[in-house]
């Protein structure tokens, strides 16, 4: 496929890619329960709290691994959008993108000891982001404008982030959930991205197995079984596993930022720490000191 044959800008020294990413911003709350949840009755937990969201995340992690991460998102006026931002600060994120009057997205994500996860998502208002909030120099100077999936699976958020394309180099895209993408509809979902015109597309193997034939690259996410990338197969490097949440994310920003090897160490470091965030021993001193934008 032609689609192959495009490539992502290679990183250079002395010049720290700048990966812009369209999304949700949430407040993500991490429960670890330490026994088996049960009705009416209190269980020790290990709970923790951060900024999050695939775009988020994918930011985030560009941020600490040698780039530069840029979030487009909408923003609610709420205490709960100020403690995400502020999470996002942290790491040297630059945010842009409307504040709105209503309440930020909020999602509760549970563990239970024998590994099962469950997740219940409240988006806010990060759905409302439309096209004529996306202003074109958020996105031109920018390596890459990576697209989260979940944004497709929203009309209004779709045609914002087609917008966004248009003013792109290059536009990378990793896949909503398969459940979400049949419950849109497989082939609306597909056409959504065709309009993206995605060089690369990252993709867990249930995402890949009911998206229709695109024309780009492929990235597939195998879990503990590694990686598939354009370049080849990866095993997923040694780690002692706390939380698998966001670890695809952080696998998008490595690659993004510097190839497979960067994948699969920011995985790694992902799946050892609670929550889909990068551990703040990742952020360099003066990346926390970021203006952010509006």
């Amino acid at each position: 496929m032609s689609g192959v044959q495009r490539s992502l800008p290679e990183p250079q020294d002395n010049h720290a890619p700048l990966i812009c990413a369209i999304g949700d911003l949430n407040l993500d709350v991490v429960v670890l329960p330490r026994a088996p949840l049960a009705s009416d009755a209190d269980r020790p937990a290990t709970i923790r709290l951060s900024g999050g969201g695939q775009a988020a995340n994918v930011a985030a992690w560009a941020s600490v691994l040698g780039g530069r991460g840029r979030l487009i998102c909408a923003r609610g006026n709420d205490p709960t959008s100020e403690v995400a931002s502020a999470y996002l600060h942290r790491y040297g994120v630059d945010v842009r993108g409307p504040i709105l009057e209503g309440q930020g997205g909020v999602v509760v994500s549970t563990r239970e000891p024998d590994g099962a996860r469950t997740m219940a998502s409240d988006s806010g208002i990060a759905a409302l982001l439309e096209p004529a909030a996306i202003k074109s120099g958020w996105i031109d100077d920018a390596d890459v404008l990576h697209v989260s999936g979940y944004c497709l699976l929203r009309e209004t958020m779709a045609e914002a982030a087609i917008a966004a394309a248009r003013s792109a180099r290059r536009v990378t895209l990793d896949l909503a959930s398969a459940q979400d993408i049949a419950l849109l509809g497989a082939e609306l979902f597909a056409e959504r991205a065709r309009r993206l015109n995605p060089v690369l597309v990252f993709a867990n193997a249930a995402e890949r197995a009911v998206v229709p034939e695109l024309d780009c690259a492929w990235v597939i996410k195998l879990g503990a079984e590694g990686a598939i990338f354009p370049e080849g197969r990866r095993p997923a490097a040694p780690a002692e596993v706390a939380d698998a949440t966001g670890a695809g994310d952080a696998l998008a920003a490595g690659y993004l930022v510097g190839g497979p090897d960067l994948a699969m160490a920011a995985a790694a470091s992902c799946v050892s720490t609670i929550g889909a965030m990068p551990p703040l021993t990742l952020v360099a001193p003066d990346r926390s000191h970021r203006q952010v934008g509006d």
